[in-house]
């Protein structure tokens, strides 16, 4: 849709509601402007997929988080293109529509259920982005009777329950209705039952997917993939996988939001003096960075575009390197020497002071100091 509306506005909720509010503005929107309540109406149809695709979005963590930053763009980029027609929205929502219709028919198409797994990816990886190969456990429809269950690909009605998958049970105002047991609540059973599935139309499997992370993800991101959840019953969509991620650690690097974190350790010198040093990079190169002179512990300098990517965006962070000034332990006797003659300039700079009586203490006391 061009000119879209901002989805808050399309659902008329507030940017802080949470997600039963959200979902409770959805089903009041369903109801009101349902294809079933406003034949023929393409006014209707409009907000119907409208609110759709704004429930869509801000009832997933992951894509609510794009849009309140980065808006429309933000989900562009991210390949989030919303629903192609009525039957996506019915398979994805199926649940909400069948409070206020019915639902779909008992015995009908059946939305296959989402799956969800965990994988986890290195710290570099998540920086570049990468792809990972898993192995998903799932239920799919059986190849050699097309989820059928039979092996002419035909069923047949209940005779036990008439096809309702229910039998009532009772006399007189007690009454009890309970699930058929002759066809489990399917209402039909396979005349000539597949030797694959034993006639459920359905198998365990073990199915290769490859994930494609994209770069900037950090521990908690999930990613969406779309009908690799179970097979649907009866022609129904399938169900979706939810790919959570979590990085390990780095032995250098850390992370804060999109920026990369490095702590480095300088000489004194250098620190006081100032000048040029190499520092590593997540992306496996060298930086020169300069230090200022007189820098002190905790000194931050920042590497401008060497942070982490934010999905769907033009955006990137920087690497923050934070400077630990190291007191050196083991000296030389120039070395002493030369630091004894340091001190007593800078007691003469500062001939009143804190430092003057300290100075003049460790000069008796140095050798003896960095040679332990």
């Amino acid at each position: 849709m061009s000119n879209k509306t901002d989805y808050y506005d399309v659902l008329g909720v507030g940017r802080s509601s949470d997600q039963d509010s959200i979902k409770k503005a959805y089903r009041a929107m369903a109801l009101k402007y349902h294809p079933d309540r406003n034949p023929g109406d393409s006014v209707a149809e409009d907000r119907f997929k409208e609110a759709a695709e704004a429930y869509e979005v801000l009832s997933d963590p992951e894509k609510k988080r794009l849009y309140d930053q980065f808006g429309f763009e933000g989900l562009n980029r991210s390949g989030f293109q919303g629903f192609q027609g009525f039957g996506d929205i019915f398979s994805a929502f199926g649940d909400i529509f069948g409070d206020f219709f019915g639902g779909a028919p008992r015995h009908g198409p059946k939305h296959g259920r989402d799956l969800g797994i965990e994988i986890t990816i290195d710290y570099v990886e998540a920086y570049t982005g990468c792809e990972s190969k898993v192995k998903i456990p799932k239920v799919e429809n059986c190849e050699a009777c097309s989820g059928t269950g039979s092996r002419s690909r035909k069923r047949q009605t209940c005779p036990k329950c008439q096809g309702q998958g229910q039998v009532v049970q009772g006399m007189g105002f007690i009454r009890m209705a309970t699930t058929c047991p002759q066809c489990h609540g399917t209402g039909d059973f396979p005349s000539d039952p597949c030797p694959e599935c034993r006639g459920q139309g359905r198998v365990k499997k073990h199915k290769e997917l490859t994930v494609h992370v994209p770069a900037g993800v950090n521990t908690g991101a999930r990613l969406r993939l779309r009908g690799e959840g179970e097979s649907g019953s009866k022609g129904g969509e399938p169900g979706d996988l939810y790919v959570e991620i979590a990085v390990r650690h780095h032995e250098l690097f850390s992370r804060e939001g999109k920026h990369v974190l490095l702590d480095c350790k300088i000489d004194m010198t250098l620190a006081a003096l100032g000048g040029e040093m190499e520092v590593p990079t997540v992306a496996g190169d060298n930086k020169t960075i300069f230090v200022p002179a007189g820098s002190q512990n905790g000194k931050l300098i920042r590497i401008p575009d060497m942070g982490f990517p934010v999905p769907g965006s033009s955006q990137r962070g920087e690497q923050i390197v934070s400077l630990t000034v190291v007191t050196p332990r083991e000296l030389t006797e120039r070395q002493i020497e030369l630091l004894e003659e340091f001190a007593r300039l800078e007691e003469e700079k500062k001939a009143e002071g804190p430092l003057k009586g300290f100075t003049r203490r460790l000069g008796k006391k140095a050798k003896k100091f960095f040679h332990n």
